[in-house]
């Protein structure tokens, strides 16, 4: 029984604070943190502002943008499968894609943990971009790609999606989970990459001293 404990406690190790064959240098760890910090403040508006700030906020920003792209891709991936997954599959995809990203950190190439933390933090941030669309859902007041509001070209993905559920009564219930799931996932995430800095910190360290 210690032996299994042991091997699980191994591989949760091996899992989130990997070992590298070849430490990273000092400056390349330098550099990742000056990334996480970056990533840290650019974020942390996304836990603070409300719901109706975000509306008004997050359809503006870099990121969104980004998102766009794969959401767009995914009502054109996901049509072939009917109606609803047609419509589903632009915010599905756009959260499935940054988890794809960061399976393949994790599965091939160099198992780059804090690579994969911010693909999360990614994935996080996506759920946090749909969750004003979903809370739009009956008010159809977000501004859409077509430069008009849901109101205005008669619903958007989320309406129809609720409404085919049953759930359009509970848009905002539903709304406030997602993004509360997003902050969570994104938060996680930022602590996972800044264990990793600190965990592949000492590795370097302990070589410079075992060297010296």
């Amino acid at each position: 029984m210690n032996e299994f404990w042991g091997n699980v406690s191994w591989r949760v190790t091996e899992f989130f604070l990997p070992e590298r064959a070849k430490p990273y240098a000092r400056w390349a760890l330098i550099g990742r943190a000056i990334l996480w910090v970056i990533v840290v403040l650019y974020g942390w508006k996304y836990h603070r502002l409300s719901m109706r700030e975000l509306s008004e906020d997050i359809v503006t920003t870099p990121l969104h943008l980004v998102h766009l792209v794969f959401h767009e891709a995914g009502h054109v991936i996901f049509s072939w499968l009917g109606d609803f997954m047609h419509v589903l599959g632009g915010s599905l995809f756009q959260v499935l894609v940054p988890i794809s990203w960061f399976v393949a950190t994790r599965c091939w190439g160099r198992n780059d943990a804090f690579a994969g933390a911010l693909c999360l933090w990614l994935a996080g941030h996506s759920l946090v971009d749909v969750a004003p669309y979903i809370n739009d859902a009956r008010s159809l007041q977000l501004m859409l790609l077509s430069g008009g509001t849901g109101r205005e070209v008669e619903g958007h993905d989320w309406e129809y999606l609720l409404t085919a559920m049953n759930l359009l009564h509970k848009d905002v219930f539903i709304a406030r989970w997602v993004l509360s799931a997003g902050r969570w996932v994104m938060a996680l995430s930022l602590v996972w990459a800044a264990a990793v800095l600190v965990h592949e910190w000492r590795v370097v360290s302990a070589a410079a001293k075992s060297e010296a």
